[in-house]
């Protein structure tokens, strides 16, 4: 006889899905019950750092993330992360524990009532299996949708009674051909739908090309570059995304869309069809009234999600794989001749320097407690540029420096950004763990602002506790600047609850086992940064005291 519980980690294992994130609780107690040797339990101390960290983990390796969460006040305390996975398309099977059947009817201690209402509407899928010998195929198709297009999270309430439960044969026989099951998608655009968007792009004057995040989560990066240098294509990159779509050193790309309808629009003029890629039409924040589009443009959406599709409010849509469509519409484009359109690929380019991530190698100043004048934002990002390996991956969640950053730094390869789409914070401290986690192969570095840094600091702890190499950099203004900038914009005066003094970043750090250094100017900067990047020791953690530089759209 086979257990509910030797079933699942079976079928865990079938999938390769051999580490969990969780903060256990009673309830989770017997899902976790001798655990096996091959897997790995990453424990983080709240749960939305547990649902973050697992958010890094599945961007950064392109699988999926499997959670473990503490029934109602778990799932809870996650749900401002759950709806930053949602937001960023992540594909993650968040599971939490439930009362025995016998006493959820009497609502006993515990007892997830509603269990599947709770996490909606941010997962895609949420159900409570029946029986405890159907837990196995509920599992499995958990995996199937969060794979799917679109991926995103989705969540199972699991009875902490069901996994002593023992399977017959046909049971066990029914939970394999489950685990065995694969789901496949992401086929490319039927052929009319794509050689009738060949022909918009062969007799457009002007096309323009505006790549997304999900170019870069389904592998199309390489065919979104060899469809723009066919066609010689200017290229942007869709506002608010939280990946990089195109490499922003090539002498095709343009920059970055500004989120707001009337200087979005302005920033086309002159584009006759714009062809968006992986994003949605469009992202924007804050409301700058104006159209769409430029007169005279019309547009085209390639996505693999059909609400993108439904809910754009211009143009037409195609809804299919990214990258086996774009090489096919290259194909076509090929085939008709004439590839070189009349865009220049020089001109209007992003002129910002390419980092090539040099480091000085040099030995760290003694760490500065006192507090240093603050630096400029921009020599800040500039220093912490120049000074990381050119294959860094790059977590950001210092809203108010977004700009300066872009602006020092040019991602040249897939899978190298990581940002969230959703609006709220705690998503940096956890999400970098994650992601080296996930590829222990490539330096992190992490620049999180001084007010996100707080949402999740406890990310911190798991980071030291499990030795992550993560090179965290805190420009510090000691306020909610991008607020203050939004205040000034909304002609908002008189707004409380905007600074924030008084917070010892670096003895926050040392308390949870993280070394800790002050910057004391750009220099001293790069020095910390290029000895964290190349020390495979575990996590460090460097304050930049910085002065505000308010974004502009």
């Amino acid at each position: 006889m086979t257990t509910v519980r030797a079933a699942t980690f079976e079928l865990l294992r079938s999938r390769g899905v051999t580490t969990v994130f969780g903060n256990p609780g009673s309830t989770e107690l017997p899902f976790l019950q001798d655990f096996p040797d091959d897997f790995r339990y990453v424990l983080g101390l709240q749960e939305a750092v547990v649902v973050g960290m697992a958010d890094g983990y599945a961007q950064a390796t392109g699988g999926t993330a499997l959670v473990n969460l503490h029934t109602a006040p778990g799932v809870g305390n996650a749900m401002g992360a759950i709806i930053t996975a949602a937001a960023n398309h992540t594909p993650m099977v968040v599971t939490a524990g439930q009362q025995v059947r016998a006493m959820m009817t009497m609502e006993a201690l515990l007892t997830n009532v509603d269990a599947t209402v709770l996490p909606r509407p941010a997962v895609k899928w949420a159900y409570e299996p029946p029986r405890a010998q159907d837990v196995p195929a509920a599992l499995a198709r958990a995996f199937h949708l969060a794979e799917t297009a679109p991926r995103g999270p989705v969540f199972l309430s699991l009875p902490m009674d069901d996994f002593d439960v023992e399977l017959d044969e046909a049971e066990y026989a029914a939970a394999l051909a489950a685990a065995r099951r694969r789901v496949h998608d992401g086929t490319a655009a039927a052929a009319p739908a794509v050689e009738a968007l060949a022909r918009r792009l062969s007799e457009a004057a002007n096309p323009v090309l505006v790549t997304g995040g999900a170019v870069d989560a389904e592998g199309a990066w390489e065919a979104a570059v060899a469809l723009a240098e066919h066609r010689r294509l200017p290229v942007w990159a869709s506002p608010i995304e939280g990946r990089v779509g195109f490499p922003e050193d090539h002498p095709l790309y343009q920059g970055v869309l500004p989120p707001a309808l009337a200087p979005l629009a302005q920033t086309l003029a002159g584009h006759d069809l714009v062809l968006v890629v992986g994003a949605p039409v469009f992202r924007y924040y804050p409301y700058v009234p104006g159209p769409v589009l430029p007169d005279g443009a019309e547009l085209v959406l390639l996505t693999s999600d059909p609400d993108e599709a439904a809910r754009a409010p211009v143009g037409d849509a195609v809804v299919a794989g990214l990258r086996p469509t774009l090489e096919l519409l290259t194909e076509v484009l090929e085939k008709k001749g004439g590839g070189d359109g009349p865009a220049d690929a020089a001109a209007g380019g992003a002129t910002a320097p390419t980092v090539t991530g040099t480091a000085p190698g040099a030995e760290s100043a003694p760490a500065a407690d006192a507090a240093p004048e603050p630096m400029s934002a921009v020599d800040a990002l500039a220093a912490v540029a120049s000074a990381a390996p050119p294959e860094t991956v790059w977590v950001n969640e210092s809203p108010s420096n977004v700009q300066a950053f872009r602006d020092h730094v040019r991602i040249d390869r897939p899978g190298s950004f990581l940002m969230t789409t959703g609006g709220g914070l705690g998503f940096g401290l956890a999400a970098a763990v994650g992601a080296r986690l996930g590829r222990p192969d490539r330096p992190v570095v992490a620049l999180v602002g001084d007010g996100s840094a707080q949402y999740a600091i406890t990310a911190l702890w798991t980071a030291a506790a499990y030795r992550v190499p993560v090179t965290y950099v805190i420009p510090a203004n000691r306020e909610y600047a991008i607020l203050k900038w939004f205040g000034r914009f909304e002609n908002t005066p008189g707004v409380p609850g905007l600074d924030i003094p008084g917070i010892d970043l670096c003895a926050l750090a040392r308390g949870y086992g993280v070394p800790a250094h002050r910057a004391t100017d750009a220099a001293h900067l790069a020095e910390l940064v290029a000895a964290a990047t190349t020390s495979p020791d575990g996590p460090v953690l460097i304050v930049a005291p910085i002065t505000t530089v308010p974004p502009t759209l």
